[in-house]
């Protein structure tokens, strides 16, 4: 079951050069700006990219399934 209310955002972190999703329910009246620059200040940049660099493995060649009889 979704939350209606949920918005997505995608900000520019300038130290990674990458952008990266943050969903979030903002109370009435908040700054959206004022949240995002502060969500690019508090983002966690190394476990970003190694999360990113696990996310795309390189394969190389493949291994041959044993039938089972």
């Amino acid at each position: 079951m979704a939350i209606p209310n949920v918005k997505r955002f995608r900000p520019f972190c300038p130290e990674c050069n990458e952008n990266f999703t943050v969903m979030v329910v903002l109370p009435k009246g908040a700054s959206v700006e004022n949240f995002l620059t502060d969500a690019v200040a508090r983002h966690d940049h190394k476990a970003f990219l190694e999360a990113k660099q696990l996310h795309f493995k390189i394969r190389v060649g493949q291994q041959k399934q044993k039938k089972a009889k």
